[in-house]
């Protein structure tokens, strides 16, 4: 499958990339990888559970590498386009933020969500807190080896910074505290792989779909994380917004509105910070000088008319 895409893909390049300038490999392959290849929610509605998203992840990541370097290769110097993955991502918030356990729970839940794909990507391989639980439980399972695939030390080469901007899709947040799940085999699963449970503020935004909250500043902690974690990268924010919360007849948009007006502001507040550091440091001094100019012209203009 990842040379049949890396085909599809260099067929596209070949038809549109005179026209096209930025091409995301994938958007969301987290809901590929679990809803399709572990609920079965989703298209081809396999219930692998504890190893079909695992697996399929890993052939997904793989295969967004190599179009990254074909394109790279064979086409960025006449096209001048830039390759990138759309990844989904709520944040996880520790319930206590006392409580190691929770803040260990609320990293996992990023890591197994985001940093599943965003990881390798960025640094080539998996985050360490996925090989550690899953190789755990597979050992605790009676498994030979992790479920986790692994990557080949060159595959790690390969697959590190193939990404020229990231694409973000994301909607809401949960709280998040340790929870100890069972090893059996028979219940092994990517979600009680990661030992922990989810939980919503009732004093949250109620939803207009039962899993979308209203959560902004989870937004902005998501895109810090996002920095600090994969180097500041270029962002797209790919995928955002709200259902609606009741049946009308007419426009009533007061909710989406609301929704959209606090995501955006978030989303706005570190280049505000950045536009404010140029208020201080180039135009109070060009205001500064210009002042100064002004009132020695005026102060001319005054001895002149004595004169």
């Amino acid at each position: 499958m990842v040379n049949h895409f890396n085909e599809f893909a260099n067929l596209c390049f070949e038809r549109f990339g005179n026209r096209v300038k930025y091409w995301i490999t994938f958007n969301n392959p987290w809901s590929v990888a679990v809803e399709g290849y572990e609920t079965g929610e989703h298209a081809p509605g396999l219930k692998l559970r504890g190893t079909g998203a695992y697996r399929a992840a890993h052939h997904i990541i793989k295969a967004h590498s190599k179009v990254w370097h074909t394109y790279d290769t064979q086409w960025r110097a006449k096209q001048k386009g830039l390759i990138g993955i759309s990844l989904s991502g709520d944040w996880g918030e520790p319930v206590d933020i006392s409580n190691q356990k929770d803040i260990e729970a609320a990293e996992r839940y990023v890591q197994f969500y985001l940093g599943w794909f965003a990881t390798p990507i960025f640094h080539g391989d998996y985050p360490q807190v996925m090989k550690d639980f899953i190789g755990k439980k597979s050992g605790q399972q009676g498994l030979g080896t992790s479920r986790l695939p692994t990557f080949s030390s060159q595959e790690k080469s390969y697959i590190k910074g193939t990404c020229d901007f990231l694409g973000i899709g994301h909607f809401t947040t949960r709280y998040i505290t340790q929870k100890n799940n069972p090893s059996g085999r028979s219940g092994s699963s990517y979600f009680t792989d990661r030992d922990l449970a989810e939980l919503v503020d009732p004093r949250w935004p109620d939803p207009g779909s039962e899993w979308l909250y209203s959560v902004p500043w989870g937004f902005r902690r998501l895109l810090n994380f996002v920095k600090t974690q994969y180097g500041n990268p270029m962002i797209y924010v790919t995928e955002n917004g709200v259902s609606e919360k009741m049946l009308c007849t007419e426009l009533c948009d007061d909710w989406r509105i609301q929704y959209y007006k606090d995501y955006i502001n978030e989303m706005l507040k570190d280049p505000l910070t950045s536009h404010m550091e140029m208020v201080t440091e180039i135009v109070v001094p060009t205001v500064c000088t210009l002042s100064i100019l002004l009132s020695a012209i005026f102060l001319m203009f005054l001895l002149r008319r004595r004169n």
